[in-house]
């Protein structure tokens, strides 16, 4: 079960009632290990019928084997975690460097910058972002496209998720509440005037930490959150793979999903929800697309269709890389936001203190959503806009995107030509209004003083 195919809702393997335990992972190690000969003999093969040395690379017989042995190569491959590859950006007509930075790190996240090396400073406002990626599976390199349609004219952080079985067991554990107070930390270590966007899966918890932040009164909130595809409530218009968690429950979750991290992984002994079973679920909700893919992939490499490859190793290269989510995290997410929907009804809790969205009152709130979402359905994401009822009416927009799936809400070309602008629009508006009801503070402050 993953939570959703991009961090929206959960999607459980079918696991034919076998109970998952601790072996599972190690068994899957064993049968990484024995297909390794077979993966060498496979490249060695694709590498001898593409030489051009090789007479038959020119034949339709070459190219066919040479296209087998790749198939069976990368479907077998365990794919590392992928680079964020973001040297550049182009910022007023301008090739700007970019050289991205750890600013804030812990056992379990840390938060890249990418700076943006300037000869001479924009003249427009910058407004700065913190990207939420979802920890659900996928490498937060996942929103490179997200990440690409800001840096020209925002100053943009983005959380970098570690993967789970990484982090030592003397580390401790992470859970929902741990996420939390991974936020507001973030939060306090840019120093407010930061404006911060939840895609899929943080929706909960960053909105919940903003929640927690305005009903302290704590300086360092954000101007503005933006909520795109979020699990709000999943009660909204349910989609196939919110039903089945309410079939199912967490008792059976908690039963065949989670397992414990092999030797001589750092998390060793970890319990885990495990990245294979995650990729099982992505895969198994849209089998027929990817078998159709990866036979189109076939045929362009016997054709010798070297951009259309090209096209479908880079989206499997990424879509195929998973990591492993800490087992108290994915436990505690799934039941609080998937089986009790805990924060519509009022009940979700932070280290046993209520979480109360009506404590947002200057925080602005944009909600987005895809039409054809069939993780977080119509409905879900806009549902935060009943709970925050206290921001005011003029601080709140929804936008709900024609013709664009989960992942169209955050990336391909309807995001950077429609989304993105709508967002940065909002952002920059909030920003404005901010520093101005600031000043208009300070200046009736200061009216007040005596003479």
């Amino acid at each position: 079960m993953a939570i959703g195919e991009f961090g929206g809702a959960p999607a459980a393997p079918d696991s034919g009632g076998i109970l998952l335990s601790a072996p599972l992972y190690w068994f899957y190690e064993m049968s990484h290990a024995a297909l390794e000969p077979s993966r060498a003999w496979a490249d060695a093969t694709r590498l001898l019928f593409r030489n051009p040395v090789n007479p038959l690379s020119y034949t339709t017989y070459g190219r066919t084997i040479a296209a087998a042995a790749e198939l069976f190569e990368r479907s077998t491959r365990r794919y590392g975690r992928p680079e964020w590859r973001i040297s550049s950006t182009l910022v007023g007509g301008e090739r700007v460097p970019v050289v991205p930075k750890v600013v804030w790190q812990r056992p379990f996240c840390r938060v890249l910058y990418f700076e943006r090396v300037f000869a001479h400073k924009p003249q427009r406002p910058q407004p700065r972002l913190l990207i939420v990626a979802p920890m659900s599976g996928h490498y937060p390199t996942l929103l490179r496209g997200t990440v690409e349609a800001f840096l020209p004219n925002h100053d943009v952080y983005v959380t970098d998720w570690v993967d789970a079985k990484l982090v030592p067991l003397s580390d401790g554990p992470f859970d929902l509440d741990d996420y939390i107070d991974y936020v507001i930390a973030m939060l306090h270590e840019l120093g407010g005037d930061i404006n911060v966007i939840a895609v899929c899966q943080p929706s909960v918890p960053v909105l919940a930490a903003v929640a927690l932040m305005e009903a302290d009164d704590d300086p360092y909130a954000p101007i503005s959150m933006v909520l795109m595809g979020g699990p709000i409530d999943t009660r909204v218009n349910p989609t196939a793979v919110n039903d089945l968690v309410q079939e199912r429950g967490i008792a059976w979750f908690r039963r065949h999903v989670i397992t414990k991290v092999p030797f001589p992984n750092p998390g060793f002994m970890r319990d885990v929800y495990p990245g294979f079973l995650q990729l099982h679920g992505f895969m198994s909700m849209n089998l027929e697309r990817h078998i159709e893919a990866h036979k189109q992939l076939f045929l362009h490499l016997v054709r010798g269709d070297g951009d259309s490859a090209a096209k479908h190793k880079e989206f499997y290269d990424e879509y195929l890389a998973v990591m492993d989510l800490a087992a108290e995290f994915y436990l505690q997410t799934v039941e609080t936001v998937f089986v009790r929907h805990a924060l519509p009804d009022g009940e979700m809790t932070h280290r046993g203190r209520r979480v109360d969205p009506r404590c947002i009152r200057q925080t602005a709130l944009l909600t987005i959503e895809g039409e054809h979402d069939d993780i977080s359905g119509v409905g879900q994401t806009e549902a935060a806009h009943l709970l925050c009822s206290n921001i005011p009416a003029d601080r709140q927009a929804h936008w709900l995107q024609p013709g664009v799936g989960h992942y169209g809400v955050f990336n391909g070309s309807r995001f950077h030509a429609e989304i993105a602008p709508r967002i940065a629009d909002f952002v920059l508006s909030m920003a404005q209004a901010s520093r101005a009801n600031r000043a208009k503070r300070r200046t009736n402050g200061n009216s007040l003083q005596p003479a």
